[in-house]
């Protein structure tokens, strides 16, 4: 933790924020900026180095720009537009004690995390601030699949019938329609299933967790069971909450879909690649489970994909996790991890090299 006495013998403590300007407008919320600064001298830097998927373009100049920056910082902080955080960076900044992602970097593409560890400086990554609307969304997802909604509504918009007789009110939507007392099944046990677990708990659902990496101290006060992935996928509905990594891609295949009983409703608001496409539009067009989807693959879903026309899924554009709510949440929970690092505690959204090893790795076995 580091900082230094002013004229006054008060602590003075500086925390610089670099990124986009489009990133400072959407992400820094006035209330959250105030409580900073009641206990640091903040500074911005508006860079606009481009990025694609997470990967920072290495750009010599701007990178001795914001060494120049970072050079009398305790903490710095970075987002979309800022550079490469490299030995440079960190040579140049001998008071840095915390250096912050404030979204995007959850697999370290954006900074030198072993050159941080090495001088002893803090990570943190608060890309975990869109888990709320994507758990809230992933629920809403469960119920519109338990009941069929997605079918409903095409035959609304379509102008058809939709009041059927009582005798013809059954099958998808009407069979194993409510969520209270089912089997839910997670694939993946990280922030978002997390939030979902407290999410769920008015409708007394029974939780089986297929993650091999999570601690098994978390079943407990989780209220969760966790097995393997062929005995999860036996459940009423199935979330896939998994980051897309070189392990779970493909993880749900012909086999693990074929599992799946009739009436199952099957969301997925993690990635695209997790689940084998061409297998789920085989498993679809059985026509007896439903699947409610936010993510694809390829994405964006193609205009003429076969799972637009399919009565039995249901679409949404990769949204789950998008709302102004969230955006600003990220720097929140920042300005919370910076508060306590000055406080002599831990932050919450620590990245180490463990968590980054994990979601790279392709050697993850499939039983826990």
């Amino acid at each position: 933790m580091s900082a230094r006495a002013g004229a006054s013998g008060l602590v003075t403590r500086r925390v610089g924020l670099a990124c986009n300007e489009l990133i400072r407008a959407r992400y820094v919320d006035a209330v959250d900026l105030a409580r900073l600064e009641a206990a640091a001298v903040f500074s911005y830097h508006a860079f606009a180095v481009p990025s694609e998927q997470g990967r920072v373009r290495r750009d010599a100049a701007a990178e001795a720009e914001l060494a120049a920056f970072a050079a009398d910082l305790d903490v710095l902080l970075v987002c979309e537009g800022a550079p490469f955080v490299g030995e440079s960076v960190l040579a140049a900044a001998p008071r840095l004690g915390l250096l912050g992602e404030l979204e995007g970097d959850r697999f370290a593409y954006r900074l030198d995390l072993a050159a941080a560890h090495a001088r002893s400086i803090v990570v943190v990554d608060t890309s975990h601030g869109s888990s709320w609307p994507t758990a809230e969304w992933a629920l809403a997802l469960a119920l519109i699949g338990l009941r069929n909604a997605g079918a409903l509504f095409r035959r609304m918009i379509a102008h058809e019938e939709t009041y059927l007789p009582a005798e013809e009110r059954s099958g998808p939507g009407y069979e194993r329609a409510e969520l209270s007392g089912k089997r839910v099944g997670m694939v993946g046990f990280g922030h978002v299933a997390r939030r979902l677990v407290q999410l769920l708990e008015p409708f007394t659902v029974e939780v089986r967790v297929y993650d091999p990496y999570a601690p098994r101290e978390l079943a407990d006060p989780c209220n969760v069971d966790f097995g393997p992935l062929e005995v999860v996928l036996e459940s009423d509905v199935v979330f896939v909450l998994v980051p897309q990594t070189p392990a779970t891609e493909g993880l749900i295949g012909r086999a693990e879909l074929e599992l799946l009983a009739p009436g199952t409703v099957l969301v997925n608001v993690s990635r695209g690649k997790v689940i084998d496409t061409e297998a789920l539009l085989t498993r679809l067009h059985h026509g007896d489970i439903v699947a409610c989807l936010d993510v694809f693959d390829p994405e964006p879903l193609p205009l003429d994909s076969p799972l637009a026309d399919l009565a039995n899924v249901f679409v949404s554009p990769h949204v789950a996790g998008v709302t102004e709510e969230s955006r600003r949440r990220f720097f929140s929970l920042m300005v919370d991890d910076c508060l306590r690092h000055f406080a002599g505690l831990e932050p919450r959204g620590a990245l180490t090299a463990a968590v980054v090893a994990l979601r790279h790795s392709s050697l993850a076995s499939r039983t826990p």
